[in-house]
């Protein structure tokens, strides 16, 4: 018998509590945008934190992610030791709509 991976949503912000000034910040590091831009051609239920390469260590990879979960541009959910990222396009768009995510990547564009 296989054992259960248990899946738990890390603390973020409701749609209603996003707030456009926060997720400009997010996305105003060269890193954190870089991030963005690649889980946006990532599949719909997220990837692994780690599987994006970014030029920085692991802590400061986890300070990034944080910010930009706190602002509401990224979901986190823990499975078992990993931790999954989604990007929050239908929260985004809904919330705040200047930064509506219409024209980012998805993954079924072609490259």
């Amino acid at each position: 018998m296989s054992p259960v991976t248990q899946q738990a949503e890390l603390p973020q912000p409701a749609r209603e509590e996003i707030r456009i000034e926060q997720v400009l910040a997010a996305l105003g590091d060269p890193v954190r945008l870089l991030y963005v831009r690649e889980l946006a051609n990532a599949p719909a239920e997220g990837i692994a934190c780690g599987v994006i390469p970014l030029p920085v260590t692991k802590s400061t990879r986890t300070h990034h992610l944080r910010i930009l979960r706190n602002a509401g541009v990224i979901t986190m959910r823990a499975e078992g030791t990993r931790r999954i990222a989604c990007l929050r396009r239908d929260d985004l768009n809904a919330s705040t709509p200047a930064c509506s995510t219409e024209y980012w990547p998805h993954p079924t564009d072609p490259p």
